[in-house]
């Protein structure tokens, strides 16, 4: 899996898992958060650090990944990510300054999983 497809993948799954089927009204979620993801287990790099932004309760990224999440009013969030042949998954809780979970995806090199924290502000 090349290296941007790999860090989009670990981007989307630091906030992972398929979007909530009821609208969420994250207002104290909202804004610029940095993400750490570390991968505990498989090919993907290390450790990678990026920002995603959250606005009323929809969770954003960059870098060409398709990003698809939510945040709960209770702070609960799962995101998807794909890019090209690479998806991700994952999962955690936010309060109103940080956050973290566990993430896995897969690619062409086979399977990644990891944790997440993530910190507010860019």
């Amino acid at each position: 899996m090349p290296m941007n497809s790999i860090r989009a993948t670990m981007t989307a799954a630091a906030f992972a898992v398929t979007a909530f089927a009821t609208p969420a009204f994250a207002g104290p979620f909202d804004g610029q958060w940095s993400v750490l993801v570390i991968t505990r287990s498989g090919s993907c790099d290390a450790s990678y650090r990026t920002g995603v932004y959250i606005s009323n309760g929809v969770v954003s990224g960059s870098g060409g990944a398709t990003v698809s999440g939510r945040v709960s009013n209770s702070g609960a969030v799962r995101v998807t990510v794909s890019s090209g042949g690479s998806s991700a998954s994952g999962s955690g809780r936010l309060s109103r300054s940080s956050g973290s979970g566990s993430w896995s995806g897969h690619g062409s090199q086979g399977r990644c999983s990891g944790t997440w924290s993530a910190s507010r502000g860019g």
